[in-house]
């Protein structure tokens, strides 16, 4: 472990939320006044609450781990600069989206191009499954990585909840970049949106002050998924599968029984087994600390994969993980 990486990340984390801080004070008198949500019976606040924390979010994060990178000395920044770069846009489209909604199509082709430009910026000799053609493995990559990103703007339905998702994926990311299993680059990145997302959490507890909106949720969600992607490409893919599990499940489980039940899956809703739980009883704070703990056990359950290194070891671990999402989304399911 590098001594000198930790305290960049450190530094990375406190910078970002401190300026993530600042910026949310600073544009929350402003998005009073242009990006306003106000309540719908989809919603799960009660007030007219403004969004566009993201601004402050993304800014920090993109600030803080440029800064970092250059104080590393890293000799390749391209590939920073093309997820800086695609991260931007989808910010702007997530804005556009929050001031005016797209139409569905033009929206998604946007997204594609922002994940497509990450996907394919990684290099050619990092591969997932060597004997699978690049055309085909990047092309599936690229539709995983689309749906990665909506659904962590999905799952942006709760005060905190993304805080409790994103900050211990970003602080596994980051200290298994200390450890050698991730690129120093998408780890200094992670502590600076770990830190950045710390600084609006006190802006977002229950009851919210201000949202991320999709000017936040969409370019953290492409953010997390490149450094769960980087984490993937150096070998460790059923620790990149274990971090974001109940995000994946509780978003693919809701998104299949709405098409079973032939309803527009594309829409607003309140079918994710979180806002279930908000309905059978559960409080926001137990709703969010839940999940805060049992990323927690998702984030043990990926070092110890990172750790045994063995197909066997993944084997269980894997399972283990799922088994402890199903028993969590179950118990969401149920009236206390």
């Amino acid at each position: 472990m590098s001594a000198f990486e930790i305290l960049l990340s450190l530094i990375a984390a406190v910078l970002a939320a401190s300026i993530s801080a600042v910026l949310i004070r600073a544009t929350r008198p402003l998005l009073l006044r242009v990006a306003l949500a106000k309540p719908n019976a989809r919603s799960s606040h009660r007030i007219p609450t403004p969004q566009g924390a993201g601004i402050a979010v993304i800014t920090a994060t993109l600030l803080a781990g440029g800064l970092v990178i250059a104080l590393a000395g890293s000799r390749d920044l391209t590939v920073p600069f093309i997820v800086f770069a695609a991260c931007l846009f989808i910010a702007v489209v997530g804005f556009a989206d929050d001031i005016r909604s797209l139409p569905v199509v033009p929206r998604l082709l946007l997204q594609a191009a922002a994940v497509a430009a990450v996907v394919f910026s990684a290099p050619g000799d990092l591969r997932l499954v060597p004997a699978c053609p690049i055309w085909l493995e990047r092309g599936l990559l690229l539709l995983a990585g689309l749906w990665f990103v909506n659904l962590v703007n999905f799952m942006d339905g709760l005060d905190l909840m993304t805080a409790a998702e994103a900050v211990p994926i970003t602080v596994a990311v980051a200290l298994l970049g200390s450890f050698g299993y991730v690129p120093a680059v998408p780890a200094l990145v992670a502590a600076a949106l770990c830190g950045a997302l710390l600084g609006f959490a006190p802006f977002n507890r229950p009851v919210a002050k201000i949202f991320l909106g999709d000017v936040g949720s969409l370019p953290i969600g492409l953010l997390l998924g490149w450094c769960l992607l980087e984490l993937a490409l150096h070998q460790q893919f059923a620790a990149a599968l274990l971090l974001p599990l109940y995000y994946l499940t509780d978003a693919t489980v809701t998104l299949f029984r709405r098409m079973a039940r032939r309803e527009p899956f594309w829409a607003a809703h309140r079918s994710h087994f979180y806002q279930r739980a908000t309905d059978n009883g559960f409080t926001v704070w137990r709703v969010v600390g839940e999940v805060f703990a049992l990323n927690v056990v998702l984030t043990l359950l990926a070092f110890a994969s990172v750790a045994l290194n063995s197909l066997t070891a993944d084997i269980v671990l894997l399972p283990a993980g799922l088994l402890a999402v199903s028993w969590q989304l179950r118990r969401f399911s149920r009236p206390l």
